[in-house]
């Protein structure tokens, strides 16, 4: 059977070679060619417009860099560290010395006994051991606290690259508020207990100031004025003198150690009222760095879920064109 003209036309049509249709620039190049023969090994190379080229201001500078790394810095939880080792070093510097000049004021004045005072220097003695583990303590949770500020600042504002959280660091947050909850009730205790022995001295002063008013400065009054310091429970009843009146209490109120126990006892307990104002700080901090976290990784699984939608839709959508370009 003999082809009709329409299907040899289409075989003619399938094996002629595509003509492939050239641009207007393209034309134009080739008649340049034509015209100067000598010019086809002459190499052209395209000159880069103003948007190619490397400018000096689009590329970060240090001013930028500076800016973007200030804006990583936690300034709350810094605030807060520097309240807190502030805090805890007058107390801790400050309740050291200020215990050594006590234990002895009690050993030249109220306890001439060793024995009778034996337990309370032991228990002194302890207190200063457990000073130097909280400043250590303090020292270490501060900077872990600190560096905990800097994770969640940067990946709260996404400053280094794409946000990116996970349970074990949400979890690692957590524990920290739960941890600083417990120290700010613990270090309340240590503010109520660290004003006892201001309490203490403040009445020792204060029957010195009677004792040097001139109302009983020089009557027979003066030295019934007494202070027994047995009635605080810091040196048993059999102690010997235990009570100090008169002139004899007036020369301890002169004293360089009463003064300076008394004054770093004061420095003590409002070094652990500024801890307890950062352990609070802290708190705030930590609980509100928790729920940004929260909130973010959330949103981030959302962001997820639906990109993955999008990209199963856009995965049908083309194997469907796939489909139907291969039925027509």
């Amino acid at each position: 059977m003999k082809p009709t003209m329409e299907t040899a036309a289409e075989e003619n049509t399938e094996q002629r070679p595509e003509r492939k249709v050239n641009s207007r620039a393209e034309m134009e190049i080739g008649r340049y060619h034509w015209m100067y023969p000598g010019s086809k090994n002459h190499q052209y190379h395209p000159v880069p417009t103003l948007g190619d080229r490397a400018s000096p201001l689009s590329s970060p500078g240090c001013f930028e860099c500076c800016i973007k790394c200030l804006g990583g810095v936690p300034y709350a939880s810094l605030v807060a560290t520097i309240l807190c080792f502030s805090g805890v070093a007058l107390f801790c510097g400050c309740g050291h010395v200020a215990l050594a000049g006590t234990v002895a004021l009690l050993e030249q004045h109220f306890s001439t006994n060793a024995n009778d005072h034996a337990l309370l220097s032991q228990v002194i003695q302890l207190m200063q051991y457990v000073i130097y583990g909280i400043a250590s303590f303090f020292f270490l949770y501060g900077i872990i606290l600190l560096a905990e500020g800097f994770y969640t600042t940067s990946a709260v504002k996404e400053l280094h690259g794409e946000f990116k959280t996970t349970a074990c660091g949400r979890c690692i947050s957590g524990m920290f508020v739960c941890l600083t909850y417990v120290l700010g009730v613990a270090w309340l205790g240590v503010f109520g207990f660290s004003a006892v022995p201001v309490f203490m001295f403040y009445n020792i002063w204060s029957t010195c100031e009677v004792i040097k008013s001139p109302q009983t400065n020089g009557t027979a009054g003066v030295e019934q004025i007494c202070v027994d310091v047995r009635q605080y429970g810091i040196v048993p009843w059999n102690a010997f003198p235990g009570r100090i009146c008169g002139s004899a209490l007036e020369n301890i109120c002169n004293t360089s150690e009463f003064y300076m126990s008394y004054h770093l006892f004061i420095v003590a307990c409002a070094g652990a009222g500024a801890t307890v104002i950062a352990l609070i700080h802290f708190l705030m901090i930590l609980s509100s760095n928790w729920a940004y976290l929260k909130d973010a990784s959330k949103m981030q699984a959302y962001q997820d879920i639906k990109a993955k939608e999008e990209q199963e839709l856009q995965d049908i959508q083309s194997r469907s064109k796939e489909q139907l370009n291969s039925y027509t």
